[in-house]
């Protein structure tokens, strides 16, 4: 299988590619990041695949770097047996999760929606040509139960619950529009829970040590998910213990 691990440079996406190489000793592994340079870990395993991992840069705010990653991989590879778009926002420095109307800022807005929910859908337009006509593939991004419409009870968070509803909705127009000239292909949105990373860490007070994952424990569950996937999966939202989530 080769792979494309869209935001591979820590977290969940580093880990993925990781156990991924020693889950598919054969695989060749396209990993992009905003900053090659500066990825220092995803350099490392770079260096100890053995050549079966290529780093290129990509950022999901700007197309022109998408498809000159495009290109970039195919060089690399002919095929993609998976496309994962890891990479994601949901803080910085000026910006964080939005408590009430008053706290919204158009441009943090604008900033939250261009990673989370365009950046995939880019992602999906520039690396098609990539997916088998007829073999399986799949097609997966890290969403967000926040992100659902119909389980948001606490309101709040407008940015990154909007975008990550944007993103679900790109995902399953995907899922209508790729498969008819790509057969095989499985797209869905993948809820991985609560993970120990810094996306998450300002976050954690008041989640249960039990539904806190490792990122070791989350890339797992995410890659036996992905693996199980049969074709009536296309077009659906999964949590990381292949439950439903609802739209």
């Amino acid at each position: 299988m080769n792979a494309l691990i869209q935001g591979a440079s820590r977290g969940i996406g580093l880990e993925m590619l990781r156990q991924l190489l020693r889950r598919d000793p054969g695989g060749r592994f396209v990993a992009t990041c905003r900053k090659p340079p500066a990825a220092t870990d995803l350099q490392a395993l770079a260096a100890e695949s053995g050549g079966r991992v290529r780093v290129v840069a990509l950022e999901l705010a700007d197309e022109a770097s998408i498809s000159a990653a495009a290109d970039r991989s195919g060089e690399f590879v002919d095929e993609l047996q998976l496309v994962l778009n890891a990479g994601g926002f949901l803080h910085r420095t000026g910006q964080m999760p939005e408590r009430r109307l008053a706290d919204v800022a158009g441009a943090n807005l604008l900033a939250s929606f261009a990673v989370n929910a365009a950046g995939p859908l880019l992602v999906a337009k520039y690396f098609q040509r990539f997916l088998p006509r007829r073999d399986r593939a799949v097609f997966a991004s890290l969403s967000a139960r926040v992100g659902s419409i119909g389980d948001n009870r606490l309101g709040g968070w407008y940015a990154y619950r909007g975008s990550k509803a944007a993103q679900n909705m790109f995902t399953r127009c995907l899922s209508v529009e790729l498969v008819r000239r790509h057969r095989g292909l499985i797209c869905v949105a993948l809820h991985p829970g609560t993970v120990d990373t810094e996306l998450s860490r300002p976050f954690q007070a008041r989640v249960a040590e039990e539904q806190l994952f490792t990122v070791k424990r989350a890339a797992a569950q995410l890659l036996d998910v992905i693996a199980g996937l049969a074709p009536e999966d296309n077009g659906a939202f999964i949590a990381w213990d292949g439950q439903s989530v609802e739209w």
